[in-house]
């Protein structure tokens, strides 16, 4: 069918084409039960096309003709078929779906029919066997299609035989196999077969098994019932189960290994009870030699049998849907797996490919036709195949024969071209065969010259070293022997983009900020893209921080770099971009900054004060290292500190260094840091922890003081000397001391380098003696020096005299002053440091007296928080380091009557000039009250409080600010309770402003707490 252009555009492919399959039919395994008489199968069969397919049937490779009344009906592409009849019906079948341009036939069905009949016998002979003995029950199943599973009853339902070592049922034959009978074995046995489609169960007839009674069976060698085939084809990825079992006395034990040494996989599973060897998923790996070994006493059998892998065809490279133009070359290539490999075939629209033409060759799945014709339209399939089965592809294939048409490929309608560059106007005409392309610029044909024009294989013109005499009007003409088409576009010719800023190299610091130019010149009706690069990695204005900004116009690319670091040094290419070419620029940027970290830092030798050290050297970013510093910490410092090092100076070709006046017994990590012109870099990774060598200690303890403790002793104190102090382990002090005067010292060692004080016990020592005491100290390395000699006092005894005149009185309701004549302060045998007061309540026990403590020399002591009108106890005693002396005689002291519990109210004031005038009434007491004496006034935004002994009191309004006071009694008892806040308000600038009713208000105004405020809206204005 010859197809003009014209032809193609009116009959689209969206409106044609061949079939297609969307269902293909499946295989069926149809179970059939006695009792069922509606017995129907419905193979499925769709395909898309237009003209709509129309569809057949092939069972066996044979049609399958429907006809009125048959067993065989279509609807659409369906096929049902009634009333099944296992031995007509059963094959495979396949669907064929055909229009006016092709054929195609569906993958292969198959139809099995499932069915389980009866046992033919009702009974079975008695089987007779001697105790010891192996039997094997047949069960002989009846005639069925599909997988059956195996039972047996022991004697009746629902006792079913166990499988054990002894005894093994094989799902293959369907027998019952009994290694050695025992007594316990006579009965009957029947075989259940069950069909695992149909879900159906037949019971065969009962075998009695009956025990002979002329002997015992003797023992005897393995022998194998169940034997191996010599080879057993498994299909790939499905399940594989072998069984062994022999009869033996003793029972025979089951094993299983693999011939060729191979170790058996993990996934495979051996029942040894049952001795069934199981391997799921199986893979070519899992092919090989298995040997069952059957064991006793007596001897050894074995069965050898091979598992050989096989793979139906599984697609892994199919053909596509080709449009050819007519002429020209298809080349299909089917590829399956398979095991064993597949042969290939090719069908077109639905029957066997002739191949007789030279111009069709099929090699190995490659299908090959030259020479293309209108002919060869259809639809192909691939077939491969092998003994397990076949698969099939579908392929569509166009001829296509069209005159030149430029509908959907016009030519451009301008190209641009840089002056002295080249340029390629396409010319890409639809066309089949592809025919003959020629140009013309204007109305003249254009022909290839040695001025560098020419015309591509593919119809495309070439134009080289472009000149403003190639602009114009040029025409592709396209010709084959359908017809003739062309098509047109103008040529413009445009100035050459150059970049007028030179490349360059800055050197730049660290934190400076530089501009990259990219100035050019251009052709003016172009609009220039300008892009930057750096490393060669597109640079995103907006990212990378911030650091990088675009500063130039529209003509000019600069970019700025803020605030550089090390990181942006490197090449910078700036590319600037037209319709007609692109020129770029590049700029290496050197950043000079402070020094990386030094490297390979290490500790290569240590003594107790000391630290060698060594490092290598770090990039110093373009600026030569001038200095090193050594850092040092420890777990006692706080951070990294300077150390001393020997050469003080450490320049910055030097690598090594010395550390001095370390601590000893002192574990040190160390770093180094690198200083040039810029700065100071980053410091080096720190050493491995090291620790200094240990050496006798050379610090002693700190405040070395003493005194106070029980009688008889002598208590020395200090500060006990740091763990990085002690240069070693096993530190310890040595405590010497003697009274003073004496000439020889006694010696106490202290084992805990955490002790701070020592207690010398002695009967002899006088109270209150001086002694002359010193610390030393010491560890595992020797002894170290002793500290300064202090002078402190041994144990001192209690007071032996109470204070006298002791006194109390009543200052309010609230406190009571003590006062006492002191003791001596100081005699030979003790000191008084001060005094202990206590004091409770009437009500209270003295048990729960409240303390009151006071250093040195003090005779008097204020009580406070007391109750009003309330008696109190005193007692008074003395004390010093070693504990108090005794008490005084108690005195007792009764507290002034509370001060009155009534705030005062009908707060009134007026202003005159500068002064405000306050009155209020009088406050009562109440009975159990201590009379008022007077009134206390307190501004609040001043510290001075004005006492007066009547109900009024004149003060001067400050300027300014608001005037806030608190007006409460006082009596013997206390202060009373205060009044509200009362605000009057401030003067601005020395003067009142206060209209007329706000003056008649501030002179009356009577403070909020006042309950009769209501009666002064009767007062006159």
């Amino acid at each position: 069918m010859l197809l003009s252009s014209k032809e193609t555009i009116l009959l689209p492919k969206l409106l044609w084409h061949l079939p297609v399959f969307t269902k293909q039919p499946g295989s069926v395994v149809f179970p059939v039960h006695p009792t069922e008489t509606s017995r129907e199968v419905v193979f499925s069969c769709e395909a898309q096309g237009h003209p709509p397919p129309f569809y057949r049937w092939k069972l066996n490779d044979s049609f399958i003709v429907p006809r009125s009344g048959s067993r065989y009906a279509l609807t659409g592409g369906n096929l049902r078929i009634s009333h099944l009849n296992k031995e007509e019906d059963v094959g495979v079948y396949q669907c064929l779906a055909t229009n006016s341009f092709g054929t195609i036939v569906s993958r292969e069905a198959s139809l099995h029919i499932a069915y389980l009949e009866n046992f033919k016998t009702q009974s079975r002979s008695p089987v007779r066997v001697r105790e010891g003995q192996g039997v094997v029950l047949l069960c002989g199943p009846p005639p069925h299609s599909g997988e059956l599973t195996f039972t047996w009853i022991f004697n009746e339902y629902p006792f079913f035989v166990m499988q054990d070592t002894r005894r093994f049922v094989s799902q293959k034959t369907g027998n019952l196999y009994i290694a050695m009978v025992e007594p316990s074995d006579v009965g009957n046995y029947t075989c259940v077969v069950t069909n695992t489609v149909t879900k159906s169960s037949i019971q065969g007839p009962p075998t009695p098994l009956v025990l002979r009674v002329d002997g015992v069976m003797g023992e005897y060698e393995p022998k194998i019932e169940i034997q191996l085939p010599d080879v057993i084809p498994v299909a790939k990825s499905s399940t594989v189960k072998l069984e062994c079992f022999a009869l033996g006395n003793p029972v025979p034990t089951i094993s299983w290994r693999r011939v060729d040494g191979v170790a058996v996989g993990r996934k495979v599973d051996v029942n040894k009870a049952s001795g069934v060897l199981e391997i799921p998923y199986f893979q070519q790996e899992d092919a090989g030699l298995y040997e069952c070994v059957a064991e006793n006493s007596k001897g050894r059998n074995s069965v050898k049998g091979k598992l050989s892998f096989y793979a139906p065809p599984h697609l892994i490279e199919e053909p596509q849907d080709a449009q050819k133009p007519i002429d020209d070359t298809l080349v299909w290539e089917c590829k399956a797996s398979a095991k064993p490999k597949s042969s290939y075939r090719w069908l077109k629209n639905g029957e066997p490919l002739d191949t007789m033409e030279d111009r069709v060759q099929v090699n190995n799945g490659v299908l090959t036709i030259s020479s293309l014709k209108l002919a060869d339209i259809g639809m192909y399939q691939c077939v491969a195949e092998n003994k397990h089965g076949r698969v099939f592809t579908n392929t569509e294939l166009q001829v296509i024969a069209v005159a030149p048409d430029f509908s959907q490929n016009m030519l451009k309608p301008q190209t641009l071209a840089r002056q002295g560059g080249d340029v390629l106007i396409e010319c890409r005409p639809k066309m089949s065969p592809h025919g003959m392309i020629s140009w013309r610029k204007g109305k003249e044909a254009l022909r290839e010259s040695h001025r560098y024009v020419s015309v591509l294989d593919n119809g495309s013109l070439r134009i080289a070293n472009v000149t403003k005499m190639d602009v114009g009007l040029y025409t592709c003409v396209a010709r084959n022997q359908f017809g003739v088409a062309s098509s047109a576009g103008s040529l413009l010719v445009k100035e050459t983009t150059i970049i007028t800023s030179p490349a360059g190299h800055l050197d730049v610091t660290v934190g400076e900020s530089i501009v990259l130019p990219c100035q050019v010149s251009h052709d003016p009706t172009l609009d220039l893209k300008f892009t930057w690069f750096f490393n060669e990695q597109l640079i995103h204005f907006g990212n990378h921080g911030g650091y990088f900004e675009k500063v130039g116009g529209r003509s000019a690319g600069d970019i700025m770099i803020r605030n550089i670091q090390l990181r942006h040094a490197g090449k910078y290419t700036c590319a600037v971009q037209t319709k007609v070419d692109s020129v770029s620029i590049a700029t290496d940027v050197v950043v000079r900054g402070a020094p990386d970290p030094p490297v390979d830092f290490q500790v290569t030798e240590m003594t107790d004060s000391t630290a060698s050290l060594s490092w290598g050297s770090g990039p110093d970013n373009h600026s030569p290292v001038l200095t090193h510093n050594i850092q040092a910490r420890t777990t006692f410092s706080l951070g990294w500190q300077g150390v001393i090092t020997v050469p003080e100076l450490l320049g910055g070709k030097q690598l090594t260094a010395t550390v001095i006046d370390l601590s000893p017994w002192v574990e040190y990590e160390f770093r180094v840091l690198a200083t040039n012109a810029i700065g100071t870099g980053e410091p080096s990774k720190p050493s491995k922890k090291a620790r200094t060598k240990d050496m006798p200690p050379k610090v002693t303890p700190s405040r070395v003081n003493g005194g106070g403790g029980g009688r008889s002793e002598l208590v020395i104190t200090w500060e006990p000397v740091p763990e990085e102090l002690q240069s070693g382990p096993g530190f310890g002090y040595v405590v010497a001391f003697r009274p003073q005067g004496a000439q020889g010292w006694m010696q106490a060692a202290v084992t805990s380098p955490d002790t701070s004080r020592y207690i010398f016990k002695n009967e002899s020592i006088a109270p209150f003696s001086p002694f002359h005491v010193k610390v030393g100290v010491y560890n595992n390395k020797g002894e170290g020096p002793f500290g300064p000699v202090a002078t402190i006092y041994s144990a001192e005894e209690e007071p032996s005299r109470a204070p006298g005149r002791v006194r109390a009185r009543s200052v309010s309701a609230s406190e009571v002053e003590a006062t006492w004549k002191a003791l001596p302060w100081s005699n030979n045998r003790r000191r008084i440091l001060g005094y202990e007061l206590r004091y409770w309540g009437e009500r209270e026990r003295q048990e729960t007296a409240s303390v009151i403590r006071t250093m040195g020399n003090r005779t008097s002591v204020v009580i406070r928080g007391l109750e009003g009108s309330r008696t109190y106890f005193i007692s008074l005693r003395a004390y010093n380091s070693a504990g108090v002396g005794p008490h005084c005689a108690t005195v007792n002291v009764t507290t002034k009557k509370p001060p009155p519990s009534q705030a005062p109210v009908k707060i009134i004031w007026n202003t005159s000039n500068s002064k405000v005038i306050l009155k209020w009434d009088q406050v009562r007491a109440l009975e159990n009250e201590s009379e008022v004496t007077g009134y206390k006034v307190r501004e609040h935004s001043r510290p001075n409080v004005v006492e007066t002994n009547t109900t009024s009191l004149e003060l001067a309004l400050p300027v300014n600010e608001d005037y806030v006071i608190q007006i409460k009694p006082f009596s013997e008892g206390g202060e009373g309770s205060s009044s509200r806040q009362i605000t009057i308000p401030r003067i601005a600038g020395g003067t009142f402003c206060l209209t007329r009713l706000e003056r008649w208000a501030s002179n009356r105004k009577i403070a909020s707490s006042n309950p009769h405020a209501d009666k002064l809206k009767d007062l006159p204005m």
